[in-house]
């Protein structure tokens, strides 16, 4: 999907860009972008559910004025791994380490939805900065949507009908080129990151933050 988020002071908002699927153990992948007061940057907050838990947060500034262009903001999600894109660059991995007992997101079936919400209990500066709604409309604009995935019906996967050279996405993982870009991201421009927040887990960190493969 190509995204250009709301320009100047967009304290309080968040537009949102996830898949999800129904429930009440609902897995989900969020692309979120929390708004900011003028001339201070967006936090692209990501996060991913599987059978209702979430808590596993990634937040990052950006390279580039998010409001001033569209930009491609991309998903793969294959039964080996989760990696959010940025006009192509990957800025997160989330393996599946089912082998360590940690649960993964495969089992059902999402949707893809994008909204434009007042979060301003908790999207800026934790809470700090409200929506002026004075600078209303707050206007997102979206274009541009493209899925290759596996359709869900009658209880078949369309991925098992079809040759695998038409779903190279299945099998996708990061080559080394793709590995450096995300290294770099992480290194410069991630704010925070669930897995080194001792203070928030108290009694350990998330079994996925040690187990690593």
């Amino acid at each position: 999907m190509q995204l250009k988020l709301v320009p100047n002071n967009s304290a309080g908002t968040v537009t949102a860009y996830y898949l999800k699927s129904p429930g009440a153990s609902w897995d989900e992948i969020d692309f979120e972008f929390l708004g900011n007061l003028s001339g201070n940057p967006y936090i692209v907050h990501t996060n991913v559910y599987t059978q209702g838990k979430g808590d596993r947060e990634q937040q990052f500034y950006l390279w580039f004025d998010l409001t001033a262009d569209f930009h491609t903001y991309s998903i793969l999600w294959n039964p080996g791994h989760i990696v959010f894109y940025i006009d192509g660059r990957p800025i997160r991995e989330f393996k599946n380490l089912e082998s360590f007992g940690i649960p993964y997101p495969k089992k059902q079936s999402m949707r893809m939805y994008a909204s434009l919400w007042n979060a301003d209990d908790w999207a800026t500066r934790g809470g700090l900065a409200k929506t002026d709604w004075s600078q209303a409309p707050f206007t997102a604009s979206f274009r541009n949507f493209n899925a290759k995935a596996c359709v869900w019906s009658i209880g078949i996967s369309s991925c098992s009908l079809n040759p695998t050279t038409k779903n190279t996405w299945f099998s996708q993982e990061l080559d080394s080129s793709s590995q450096r870009k995300l290294k770099w991201v992480q290194q410069n421009y991630m704010v925070y990151n669930y897995c080194t927040d001792t203070s928030r887990f108290p009694q350990g960190l998330p079994q996925e933050c040690t187990n690593k493969n």
